[in-house]
């Protein structure tokens, strides 16, 4: 216990209907020239917004559409960019790639960093860290910050206009935060940024598991009609700030040491949030949890569309639960948080029985 306490969080969170509208009015304070690094789909879903928010004002404005990934050599034209165009502020506008190449661009050149999320797939947009790729697209390195972004900014009515699956698997992301959090400190780990937990950290974990469980059917069904209504705003909060909140001042466990398992396996479709979701699941059966709580996890799951079996994300055979389990078990792992030192033979099993648990609950079972 002689870590010191301490909390991380975006200096600022905006979030609501057509918010993009006040982007200026509520960003115009980190300065007048301003570097855009968007997406192809966050560009068409935002620009429009954007520019109306300047009205008449004369701040320069300049849209750099990425090359897909966050790799070195983006990163380092968009820090070329910055210099060269006296850039005061970075905004990221777009999905993951976006994003992280946004806020490395913004910190290794000092500059202001703002977030405007296009999908509310992950919680990406309020963590202090990035992923960075070589420019062969291998991965490079995690590359941690000192702060969180400066400010996230949500238009609920883009991503009620995004395909309803990323809402989905945000919601799958953001199941693990409050699980992997009560396993953390159970054992007195460290939060993800490597600091002591706060109850603060806590309370937020907690909320983001009762908002999933609460509005998740109802926010998934606005979404399908591209309706923004009271459900959908909390689901986007929930996925996007208090997770992401939630996991950097708690920290990660087995649900998200089961999804690096999982992408060992190469399978192009084994998404980032579903995978945790099921991780999720395996987690409680590791922890013994009761049958009650496993039911309403599983329940929660069903509700709204996230996989409660392996088939689900792509894993069909044996061999390939033991390399996720071998894998989601190396040194460093989160999984190591949870009590106990975990095995693979020990995740192997876990997985067996979730998945049967699953097919059970799909009436699969023959």
């Amino acid at each position: 216990m002689g870590r010191l306490r301490a909390m991380r969080e975006p200096l600022k969170y905006v979030q609501g209907r057509d918010a993009l509208l006040k982007f200026q009015e509520e960003m115009g304070y980190m300065g007048k020239r301003w570097l855009f690094v968007c997406s192809r789909s966050g560009y068409k879903a935002c620009y429009d917004k954007i520019e109306k928010s300047f009205g008449d004002k004369n701040d320069y404005r300049r849209y750099e559409i990425f090359a897909g990934i966050s790799s070195k050599g983006e990163i380092a034209k968009m820090e070329k960019i910055v210099k060269e165009d006296e850039i005061d502020t970075v905004v990221a506008v777009g999905g993951g790639s976006a994003v992280d190449t946004a806020k490395a661009t913004a910190y290794y050149t000092g500059k202001h960093i703002v977030i405007i999320p296009t999908v509310a797939a992950t919680d990406a947009p309020c963590t202090g860290l990035s992923v960075i790729y070589n420019d062969d697209h291998s991965f490079d390195k995690y590359l941690f910050y000192p702060t969180n972004p400066d400010a996230v900014m949500v238009d609920s009515t883009v991503i009620a206009n995004a395909p309803v699956k990323f809402l989905i698997a945000g919601m799958g992301d953001a199941l693990g935060t409050y699980f992997e959090g009560r396993a953390s400190i159970r054992t007195e780990s460290a939060s993800l940024e490597g600091t002591g937990i706060t109850r603060a950290g806590q309370a937020l974990a907690r909320l983001c598991y009762d908002t999933l469980v609460t509005y998740g059917k109802q926010a998934v069904e606005a979404c399908k009609v591209h309706a923004v209504t009271p459900a959908l705003e909390a689901i986007i909060e929930a996925n996007v700030y208090l997770s992401g909140v939630g996991a950097d001042n708690v920290n990660c466990a087995a649900a998200h040491s089961f999804y690096n398992g999982v992408t060992s396996l190469g399978i192009a479709h084994a998404d980032h949030g579903c995978c945790v979701a099921l991780g999720t699941l395996v987690q409680l059966v590791l922890e013994g949890a009761s049958k009650e709580e496993f039911k309403e996890v599983q329940d929660f799951c069903l509700e709204v569309g996230l996989p409660v079996t392996l088939e689900e994300i792509g894993v069909t055979t044996q061999e390939q639960v033991k390399t996720i389990a071998e894998n989601a078990c190396v040194p460093g792992e989160t999984i190591h948080n949870l009590a106990g030192d975990v095995q693979p033979i020990e995740l192997y099993d876990a997985i067996l029985q979730t998945d049967a648990m699953g097919k059970i609950a799909l009436g699969k079972t023959e």
